[in-house]
């Protein structure tokens, strides 16, 4: 008995040192030097787009010949040329290590803000836990492309949502214009806020003086290129689309290719119907976000609280957002962890299914890029079996939190058949 006790003490020991501040940011430090180390020095070039392109384009403005977002029509909205800027301050040699210094300094300010001032409670040590571990499984993505600039405002915006809609609004807004993504998170609060007003408010009006800005500096039209350019791009082979005519080539078909765009450096699908999907993917975006809404006003008007609708009416946005796109670029999984993490402060329980096949999918992106990403551009068979099994599990993550927005919505009426 005394031997159970010793190990029971010894078990509480460890949960306590593991719950504590201390251990949570020694975590925090030990992952993000491995992300950093493998982003500079793994096999893949994971920091590809940031020592090229991001240097590329901020090496142009630097000298005043080719400012993206103001001279020309851009991928990204005008606020993502900021970091970009900001990690070629130290010159290029460094622009790397910069750039790495930016994101860890955000998610070290996120990680603060989900520890909270007051009592570490279960649920935040959970989420924050999970984090670091959704970040390990996913690799030097999570660090390496401007979409990890983003996912720290989101996940800021989204926690203070509750109780602060106004900081929210502003965070999640200026990612909207680094990243469009986030401007999803803000469809989410606006829904199932009581404090709408106030979003709409703040987010209309960052917006306006962000493009007022913008046109200021010379942009004219080009200051919304980023929705054109993005329109106008083929099907690349990580979309979930993709699989359909990768499964083709691995079946031995001819006529579908897999070929390098050079006008936005990157791989896409070349086959009969491939054009057509990726021209598809657009408005099913736009319907199934839609779609979406609907069940979220649905849930709002039948009284469903802010606590049980946000967090799976956030979820079901941003995997929309993944699924329905013709781009399915692998840093896209970073998007997963704002809503997650909300989920596991708010609901921890609800959230155990969705916390797993979000770090199911972070590992898949993992073992497809960057290490081996290689033998997907050959279309190896087991490799599109992995990319697959990814939208496999997306698809699940969309039926759960569609299914959850459903019940935020049904659980008044069945109140009021019981009493």
């Amino acid at each position: 008995m005394n031997g159970g006790g010793e190990r029971e003490t010894s078990a509480a020991r460890l949960r306590r040192a593991l719950g504590g501040r201390g251990a949570l940011w020694t975590a925090f430090a030990a992952v993000h030097l491995l992300l950093a180390w493998l982003n500079l020095s793994a096999p893949g070039y994971p920091m590809g787009d940031v020592t090229g392109v991001y240097r590329l384009w901020a090496e142009n403005a630097s000298h005043g010949w080719l400012r993206m977002g103001i001279d020309a029509p851009w991928v990204y909205p005008i606020l993502a040329f900021a970091p970009m800027a900001a990690a070629f301050a130290f010159g290029e040699a460094y622009i790397a290590q910069s750039w790495l210094a930016i994101v860890i300094v955000l998610d070290a300010l996120a990680f603060s803000i989900l520890l909270g001032r007051a009592s570490l409670s279960r649920p935040r040590r959970l989420a924050a836990w999970w984090w670091l571990g959704f970040l390990a499984l996913l690799g030097p993505i999570a660090l390496g492309r401007i979409d990890a600039v983003t996912v720290p405002f989101a996940i800021a915006g989204l926690l203070w949502a509750g109780g602060r809609p106004r900081v929210a609004a502003t965070l999640l807004t200026i990612g909207a214009w680094i990243k469009v993504w986030p401007a999803a998170l803000v469809a989410a609060i606006v829904i199932a806020s009581r404090r709408r007003g106030e979003v709409v408010t703040i987010a209309l009006s960052l917006s306006a003086a962000i493009i007022g800005v913008s046109l200021l500096a010379g942009a004219g039209t080009n200051a919304f290129g980023f929705i054109a350019e993005q329109a106008g791009r083929g099907l690349q082979i990580e979309a979930p689309a993709a699989v359909f005519w990768l499964w083709q080539i691995v079946a031995g078909a001819k006529d579908v290719t897999i070929e390098y765009s050079q006008d936005i450096l990157t791989f896409q699908i070349v086959g009969p119907g491939a054009d057509a999907a990726a021209a598809l993917t657009t408005p099913l975006m736009l319907v199934s976000a839609l779609a979406v809404t609907a069940l979220g006003v649905r849930a709002a008007r039948r009284g469903a609280s802010f606590v049980v609708l946000m967090a799976p009416l956030s979820l079901a946005f941003v995997v929309v957002l993944m699924l329905a796109n013709k781009v399915g670029s692998p840093q896209f999984a970073t998007w997963l962890a704002a809503p997650v993490i909300l989920g596991l402060v708010l609901r921890p329980a609800r959230f155990a299914v969705p916390a797993l096949i979000a770090a199911a999918v972070a590992l898949l992106t993992q073992i497809i890029y960057p290490y081996w990403y290689g033998w997907l551009l050959v279309a190896n068979p087991a490799f599109v079996f992995l990319l697959t099994m990814k939208v496999a599990l997306l698809g699940a993550l969309l039926v759960w939190s569609l299914v959850v927005v459903w019940q935020a919505g049904s659980r008044r009426d069945a109140a009021f058949a019981t009493s």
